[in-house]
């Protein structure tokens, strides 16, 4: 029996499903194709339509991929009726991307009682036409700093894809895979989402609770309880670093072991790392977002601009300013 709280998609007249994108540049291409071949692949299965997918852009023009590939001419949605089931698909740069138009469309989308959701980082776009608001989301791991630096109030997960209502999100990449067949699943016969599996020979559909990461034991190839735990706070405690004594504290460990586990497995001492982090941060919001240098230096725990300039040059060679400026 069909659990009526978790169909947040909307059928057509017809009884068809329609999926529809809204392609940003630099979106992933990636992404597109992973939410669109469950769907071909379930009405070719199924020996009948199914579903159906379009895509819009504005003025209906082609849209440049992050892969510099571009597909046929899509909808123009300002000429178009609403979609019922609406994904923003954008990867890169997603601010750059963000037009007036665009956002008007998207609240109108929303008050049609339409699915909304997003593939990648679409879910800037949504959260600038303030269509977030009390809805758990997702999006790429590694957009998540930007986007919490932005939208400090969002509830912003770590899950491959989120289904919060009529709100439905995902990492993107073959995440969108994942997403789909969750959402298609309840309008198909029982063992047609294991049949699609196969074809994509694959090992079957990833449930959406699964971290998007490999944890950082495969990350970095360290195997030690306590030097894991501490380097999991440090990744958590970038905006208001922690002391390295305290450190040391939390993961039940004298202060000269700590010193000596990440000499060994790190050839680095705690605080180096700690910085390497925490500048690592700023790079990204640095090239990805309008935040002053300022703002940027106290996100990731410096105390003052002037010490984040310092810090910044004598790590990466160059100031803040130039970083933004060769972008």
């Amino acid at each position: 029996m069909i659990d009526k709280k978790r169909l947040p998609l909307c059928a057509d007249s017809d009884g068809v499903i329609t999926f529809s994108f809204l392609l940003l540049p630099e979106y992933a291409m990636i992404s597109l194709m992973s939410a669109i071949e469950p769907l071909r692949i379930a009405n070719r299965l199924a020996g009948k339509v199914l579903f159906r997918w379009q895509c819009f852009s504005e003025e209906g023009k082609p849209v440049v991929a992050s892969n510099d590939m571009a597909l046929g001419e899509h909808l123009n949605y300002k000429q178009e009726p609403l979609p019922k089931n609406l994904f923003v698909n954008s990867s890169f740069n997603p601010q750059r991307h963000l037009s007036v138009s665009a956002l008007k469309w998207l609240q109108q989308v929303k008050r049609h009682g339409a699915c909304f959701g997003a593939l990648d980082t679409g879910c800037f776009l949504l959260a600038k036409a303030n269509l977030l608001q009390n809805h758990r989301i997702t999006m790429h791991w590694e957009a998540i700093p930007v986007f919490k630096e932005l939208y400090p109030q969002q509830q912003v997960s770590t899950d491959l894809f989120v289904v919060d209502g009529t709100c439905v999100t995902c990492a993107g990449g073959v995440a969108a895979t994942d997403m789909v067949l969750s959402l298609i699943e309840p309008y198909c016969k029982n063992s047609l989402i294991e049949e699609i599996c196969d074809q994509f020979i694959g090992a079957g559909k990833r449930e959406e609770q699964v971290g998007q990461r490999s944890d950082i034991a495969k990350r970095l190839h360290i195997h030690n309880p306590r030097l894991l735990k501490v380097l999991r706070i440090m990744e958590a405690n970038l905006s208001v670093p922690i002391t390295t004594a305290h450190l040391a504290e939390q993961g039940h460990i004298s202060l000269r072991q700590l010193e000596r586990l990440f000499e060994r497995y790190l050839q680095m001492t705690p605080s180096q790392h700690y910085l390497k982090l925490r500048l690592e941060k700023a790079q990204q919001l640095l090239r990805e977002t309008v935040l002053s240098i300022a703002e940027i230096g106290f996100a990731c725990g410096f105390g003052s601009a002037a010490q984040f300039s310092r810090s910044y040059r004598k790590h990466y060679l160059i100031t803040p300013s130039k970083e933004r400026s060769v972008v």
